[in-house]
């Protein structure tokens, strides 16, 4: 690996690692998705996968724009955050229990990665990729409002029926 010298560089390195993350979070969610049983949080991270493809993309764009391969890179952080995801729902748990659980296992993944797009963006904001810094601040937005949807799900639904 080379020696990071510029903000620019950081900025490429910010990049790959948040495609790895990406692309590991759509290897995760399929296994979320089956192991809720809560109708409108299937729907939810099915959405997400779909807005998640999307996201992938919009990083092979901005990788594009910067001539560099987006591949190069593990995202050790969700990698761990998945591994937590992956041991929890192993757990002997009542569905609706498994389901506020697995809402926190997702609301960690997106709170990753808003720091992480959010991080980003402003680095190409000041290297003036400003064509980056909008596919950055799209899936910016996405990932915030995934994170809000699961949050109102957690509080109009999931957490009271966990209650019981």
């Amino acid at each position: 690996m080379s020696k990071m010298k510029t903000l620019q560089d950081l900025l490429e390195h910010q990049l790959k690692d948040l495609y790895s993350a990406e692309t590991q979070i759509l290897d995760a969610l399929p296994k979320m998705i089956d192991k809720a049983s809560n109708s409108s949080l299937k729907k939810a991270f099915e959405s997400h996968m779909e807005e998640t493809k999307g996201q992938k993309q919009r990083l092979e764009q901005a990788c594009k724009v910067l001539d560099i391969d987006p591949d190069g890179e593990k995202c050790k952080a969700i990698a761990g955050i998945i591994s937590e995801a992956a041991d929890f729902m192993k757990e002997n748990a009542e569905p609706e229990v498994m389901d506020a659980g697995l809402i926190a296992q997702g609301q960690r993944v997106e709170h990753y990665e808003i720091a992480g797009y959010g991080t980003a963006l402003h680095y190409a904001k000041k290297v003036g990729a400003q064509e980056v810094a909008d596919l950055l601040a799209e899936t910016l937005e996405q990932e915030k409002d995934a994170d809000e949807k699961l949050n109102d799900l957690a509080i109009e639904k999931i957490n009271d029926k966990a209650m019981a």
